[in-house]
Order: structure tokens, then C-alpha cells, then sequence
């Protein structure tokens, strides 16, 4: 075990954290309305009582956005982690389907799993999980039949109640950042560097973001709107929910 300087990790995310506000912009810029619109509920908007384009295009620009966010920056931390456990106990990005990182400990080889939170699957996810960590561990074992390995599911931020799941393991927030790399208070030390630059990263996100929103409006009065400037239910919905029969028959 060697210990991680926060120096290492400082610069490490001061390097990379460009990455995710790149990939930001980059998934906001590949936005189209129309397939924005197939995949969002029309009855939901108007049962909201939705009135204009832009709170329509808000709506559906701002939970992209959300769900999106999450998943490239838990990418983005999952390099953190093996970058860190990497540093400490050579760990690596593993070669296994369904495992993230591999690595040594005493007599223990440790597969893991790497998730944002805690709350990250419903039960048929978990299940898939357990399925990769036994063939994972299978895989292993046909190579070093004498080898421990343990299986962790190991989570960036949050809490678990118990951290012994009975199949594998759960350790989140500091527990994780430990578990990894052996300093307690890593979980903390993060938080610092991932400001570096947010201020200026941010204003060029609200740059696209804002004129995402315009043109989408713009689209939007176009194509869904009438003469008078009130919403075409009927219209929205069929571009949603239509068949392809229904729309050609109209078109």
C-alpha cells in the first residue's frame, strides 16, 4: 500500500474535470427536438397546465439534462476512483464484463462495481450485478483456483444501513473513498479541486444551454403551435403517440 497525495489527486482532477464539462456541452448539443418530444408524456404536459413553447422546451431540455448529468459525471468519477486505487494498491480497470475495478489487497482479490449513489438500480439490475460478480469470480478462480475473491459494490456518495449484502459487499460515500484507498478522509478531500475552473466551465454550459432553449423554442412555435400562438395538442401528441399508418395517412 502506498499512501495517495492529495497533491496526486488535486492535479488529477484539475486535468480531467475538463472532460466532463466537455461532455456536458457535447450530449447538449446533439439534442433534437423531435426525438426529445417522442420520448416525453404529452398528457403530462398539458394535465400541467403548460402554456408556452419555452416552459414545454424547459421541461424537456432540464430532465435531459438531470438524468444525463448524472451519468457522465458517475463516469467521471469511476475514473477518479481507479486512478486513485491505481496510486494505492495498483489496482486497474478491469477486463471483466460488468466489473469496473480489480485489485489486490492482503490475500483478497477485490472485483468492484461502481455506481454515483446508493440508489442507482431496481431488483432485476441487482440481480445482474450478482450475475456478473459470480462470473467474474468463476473467471478468476479457472486461472488461480486457490485465489479469495471478494465482490464490492462500491457507491461515490450516500449511506447503506449494512454494508454486508450476503453475495457482495456495499460501501458508500466515505466508506467507499476508503475501502479504495485507505485514507478516511479522502471523501472530503475531493470536494476542492472539482471547483477548478467550474465558474468559467459553467458559463460556457449556460452559453449552449441558452441557446439550446431559443431554438428549441423557436422549433417548437414552428411546428406545434397555431397562428394564434396557443399549443396544437392534437398535433404534439400524434408526432408522440401516433402509428407510422396514422401519420402517413395525415401527412
Amino acid at each position: 500500500m502506498k499512501p495517495i497525495l492529495s497533491s496526486d489527486v488535486s492535479k488529477y482532477v484539475e486535468d480531467n474535470i475538463g472532460t466532463f464539462h466537455q461532455k456536458r456541452i457535447s450530449n447538449l448539443d446533439r439534442l433534437k427536438l423531435n426525438k426529445v418530444l417522442e420520448r416525453k408524456n404529452p398528457y403530462l404536459f398539458r394535465a400541467k397546465h403548460l402554456l408556452t413553447a419555452e416552459e414545454i422546451v424547459k421541461g424537456l431540455v432540464d430532465a435531459h439534462i438531470s438524468s444525463n448529468e448524472e451519468t457522465i459525471f458517475g463516469d467521471w468519477l469511476e475514473g477518479l476512483a481507479i486512478f486513485i486505487n491505481g496510486k494505492v494498491y495498483g489496482g486497474r480497470k478491469s477486463g471483466i464484463p460488468g466489473i469496473d475495478l480489480e485489485f489486490d489487497k492482503g490475500s483478497v482479490r477485490y472485483i468492484v462495481n461502481i455506481k454515483s449513489g446508493p440508489n442507482w438500480g431496481n431488483s432485476s439490475q441487482i440481480a445482474k450485478m450478482k450475475s456478473d460478480f459470480r462470473t467474474a469470480a468463476k473467471t478468476l478462480r479457472t486461472s488461480n483456483s486457490g485465489i479469495n475473491v471478494t465482490a464490492v459494490n462500491g457507491c461515490c456518495y450516500g449511506k447503506t444501513r449494512t454494508s454486508d449484502k450476503g453475495d457482495y459487499y456495499k460501501y458508500c460515500g466515505q466508506e467507499f473513498w476508503e475501502f479504495i484507498s485507505g485514507d478516511s478522509d479522502l471523501f472530503v478531500e475531493i470536494i476542492e479541486p472539482l471547483g477548478h475552473k467550474a465558474r468559467e466551465k459553467n458559463a460556457e454550459f449556460q452559453q449552449s444551454y441558452s441557446q439550446m432553449i431559443n431554438k428549441f423554442t423557436m422549433q417548437f412555435g414552428a411546428g406545434y403551435c397555431d397562428d394564434n400562438g396557443s399549443i396544437n395538442w392534437i398535433k404534439l401528441l400524434k408526432h408522440n403517440s401516433a402509428s407510422s399508418h396514422a401519420k402517413d395517412s395525415d401527412a
